[in-house]
């Protein structure tokens, strides 16, 4: 046999395998008057181990082109192009085939990993349930009326719901609008996904910073887009490099996150912001603000948005209550020019017909009551203990081996490990020891950091989940 599994490829070599084999069933390379080789004999003639040839040859005959019968073998189904027995399609190839992007397998796993088994997880961008503000919204479910219609909304979303916002960004985060420049959404995945639909086309060149929660979302290399990055450091970006960018790329759209951003947990400075809006205006660039983190500020400062400095309509404004409510009433919103929200609302009643009426009943409820404010001061108060404690249990059980800036507000923090290790290989080794984390590399351009989120664990959790990682890395 001639044919080699391409290692480098993203597709798993097992259905690599498989895929060769049906064609070579199709183009007579496998004749059907010849066993297939052992599962032991083929294993060892491409040098991987048995159970790749077991997965693929598993799928060979979930799909009817094999059969195997103990004693004799493997062999190509004799009735494959009969009527006795139907084909099942090659749904394999139908995966492979489809437009939208999976997401990276480091990703996948890391969410598997959290999800059936029971790890100390400090990778979950979410709260914890116990920061969760049930008692208030029990509170609001059983105590008050139901407010909306059982039909389908308004394409924008709960008008009731955008008054409520209009009055909530502008006290909170000092964004002047009205509720015909809003556009309720699933969230702020939702909202990212929309813009990038509705306002770019393949070959669009966009700006990201790195490392950047975008850089890991497969809908931007969907849709075709191009990606060229923009360092952070302690406080953002550099305004200057957005120019070089664009003189190089012709930028379409910068996308920011410019308040204790995701994953480095840096805050951008007023002057930075101010340098960037200028260039947009300048140069004519919309740029997409994501904001799910501003309102956690740990000095209890209000944090400025680029939004509320924006002064021609330059900025696209995206926020949720995911971040800092709960992450399954799924209520985000998009903030911008009436006629870019007709826009994307035209296309979200394509997807979804408009969003649930019982959730943004909820939401509008919460965020009218005085119960909102009293929950964001407990929040606040309960993510600066837990950052607290892991910079405690980063200072105990890593010492000299890591380095960080401490995040004023958010719900991460960014590591650099300063010996050189094998990413994957210290993944392994810490989901071993009951620990999940997000390797760097998923991103930014750069390994060698790690993203611990410490919204999800109590500080007892974060403290062995620390001192876990620490002996999986050393022991390496």
């Amino acid at each position: 046999m001639d044919w080699k599994p391409d290692r480098k490829a993203k597709k798993a070599i097992y259905k690599q395998l498989a895929q060769y084999i049906e064609q070579g069933i199709a183009d007579g390379t496998f004749p059907p008057d010849k066993p297939l080789p052992s599962e032991r004999n083929l294993a060892n003639v491409l040098n991987v181990n048995r159970s790749t040839v077991v997965n693929a040859y598993d799928e060979l005959e979930s799909m009817g082109l094999i059969q195997r019968t103990r004693g004799s073998g493997t062999t190509i189904s004799k009735d494959i192009w009969g009527i006795t027995k139907k084909r099942i399609p090659s749904w394999s190839r139908y995966i492979d085939a489809g437009s939208f992007l999976p997401n990276l397998p480091v990703t996948q796993k890391i969410r598997k990993e959290a999800v059936e088994h029971h790890l100390i997880n400090l990778a979950t961008g979410e709260l914890a349930e116990e920061l969760f503000p049930k008692s208030f919204l029990r509170e609001i479910t059983s105590t008050r009326s139901f407010i909306g219609s059982l039909g389908y909304d308004h394409p924008q979303g709960s008008e009731i719901l955008r008054n409520t916002l209009t009055k909530h960004v502008k006290d909170s985060r000092g964004i002047e609008t009205t509720p015909a420049s809003i556009l309720i959404t699933s969230g702020a995945q939702q909202a990212l996904h929309l813009i990038v639909q509705c306002l770019l086309k393949p070959g669009d060149a966009i700006a990201i910073e790195d490392p950047s929660y975008n850089y890991s979302l497969p809908f931007f290399k969907s849709a075709g887009i191009q990606i060229h990055l923009l360092p952070v450091d302690q406080d953002g970006i550099n305004p200057e490099d957005l120019h070089v960018l664009y003189k190089k790329h012709r930028i379409k759209m910068i996308f920011l996150n410019p308040n204790f951003q995701n994953p480095t947990g840096s805050l951008m400075n007023v002057k930075k912001r101010e340098a960037i809006l200028d260039i947009s205006s300048k140069l004519g660039i919309p740029v997409v603000e994501d904001d799910p983190y501003s309102l956690t500020a740990f000095s209890g400062d209000k944090v400025p948005t680029l939004k509320s400095l924006d002064r021609h309509g330059n900025v696209l404004y995206i926020s949720s209550l995911s971040k800092i409510v709960a992450s399954g009433l799924r209520i985000g919103w998009i903030i911008g020019p009436t006629s870019v929200i007709e826009r994307l609302s035209d296309a979200k009643q394509q997807i979804d017909f408009g969003h649930s009426s019982f959730t943004q009943w909820i939401a509008n409820d919460f965020l009218e009551s005085h119960t909102f404010n009293a929950h964001m001061k407990s929040l606040i108060e309960e993510l600066e203990k837990r950052r607290n404690q892991i910079i405690k249990s980063l200072d105990t059980y890593l010492k000299d081996q890591v380095e960080y800036t401490i995040p004023q507000g958010g719900i991460h923090i960014w590591c650099k490990i300063r010996k050189n290790y094998n990413e994957n290989q210290l993944l392994e080794e810490s989901i071993k020891r009951g620990i999940i984390y997000v390797p760097g590399s998923t991103m930014g351009s750069k390994k060698g950091y790690v993203r611990f989120t410490f919204a999800r664990a109590d500080e007892n959790s974060i403290d062995e989940g620390i001192k876990r990682f620490a002996q999986a890395l050393n022991g390496l």
